[in-house]
């Protein structure tokens, strides 16, 4: 029998993130992804790892930390966050149920 496979790429990414608490978004369909920001080299990225958060205290925060506070998908297929600036999907994979999108900030966005 085969496997199935552990590692696939996704093509149906969150319409909205909207930033609920630090490090915490929540998408559309209220589903919750903790962020971590990366510098790979000069190129500003974060990586979204969709994560079950009780809900809690659920109030927007800010924090120095904080890339934005929303990203929008736009019909291009990269994200815009509020200051207009365009993120493209490096990837969006699901792994061992898991699913984890990186995106990385455009140049001259």
């Amino acid at each position: 029998m085969a496997e199935l496979p552990s590692k696939v790429h996704l093509n149906s990414h969150p319409i909205c993130l909207m930033l609920r608490r630090h490090s915490v978004y929540e998408d559309e369909n209220q589903r919750t992804w903790l962020h971590v920001l990366m510098d790979t080299g000069g190129v500003l990225q974060v990586r979204l790892r969709q994560e079950d958060i009780p809900s809690g205290h659920n109030s927007l925060t800010t924090s120095p930390l904080t890339v934005s506070t929303m990203w929008t998908l736009h019909p291009c297929g990269r994200y815009v966050d509020p200051m207009c600036r365009f993120w493209r999907i490096v990837h969006h994979v699901k792994q061992n149920g898991v699913e984890e999108m990186i995106l990385e900030l455009m140049e001259h966005s």
